[in-house]
């Protein structure tokens, strides 16, 4: 390889990196502009039982009540639920904001509940809001323990239904891929801070 051939190439690899440094830039500066907001919380299944149909505990069959008991004397209370999370990239960002990763902590009524990431290329034009469902399962006896009733006041306002009000937080560390590897934000972002559920009359 000759002298020239060998600046020209390295001409080349720099512009490159050069270009890619660019774009990470960009993508990195469009995630930070990203609005993600809660969009409510999907109720799922307590110990098996369907509770999108249930707003308080009278609305509970005998069958659902004997399989909630039993659940309860097993010494475990499983809650299945989604929390759908709506990212927002504003139009003015002028590029797609991308994730490849989107790491997740939730904390209910001030506690950790539970953690995963999802881990999915996820792309947000601008100018548009794509959703972001995560899937969650807790089980509630090892987080909170207690009477029966104050675990099924708090799956219901987990669930969303007609119970006490439950603080809901949820922190995440998005992710993207770059030439040189993945880039997170440096520490966790809280993406909301809110009760859900509401006090019954």
């Amino acid at each position: 390889m000759t002298k020239t051939t060998r600046r020209t190439s390295a001409l080349l690899v720099g512009l490159l990196l050069g270009t890619a440094s660019c774009a990470v830039l960009q993508q990195a500066a469009a995630l930070t502009r990203v609005a993600f907001a809660l969009e409510g919380i999907r109720a799922g299944r307590l110990a098996g039982i369907d509770i999108s149909r249930i707003t308080n505990s009278r609305d509970l069959t005998p069958t659902d009540a004997a399989r909630f008991a039993a659940s309860i004397a097993r010494g475990s209370l499983p809650l299945e639920f989604t929390v759908p999370v709506s990212a927002h990239n504003p139009a003015g960002n002028g590029v797609a904001a991308s994730m490849v990763r989107f790491g997740w902590t939730l904390d209910l009524d001030g506690r950790e509940a539970l953690r995963g990431s999802l881990d999915s290329m996820i792309t947000i034009p601008a100018g548009e809001t794509v959703e972001i469902p995560l899937s969650m399962r807790v089980d509630l006896v090892d987080l909170v323990g207690g009477s029966a009733e104050s675990l099924a006041r708090l799956a219901l306002a987990t669930a969303g239904a007609n119970a006490d009000p439950t603080m809901v937080r949820l922190r995440a560390t998005p992710v993207i891929e770059t030439p040189i590897g993945p880039l997170s934000y440096p520490e966790p972002i809280t993406i909301v801070a809110r009760s859900i559920g509401n006090r019954s009359p």
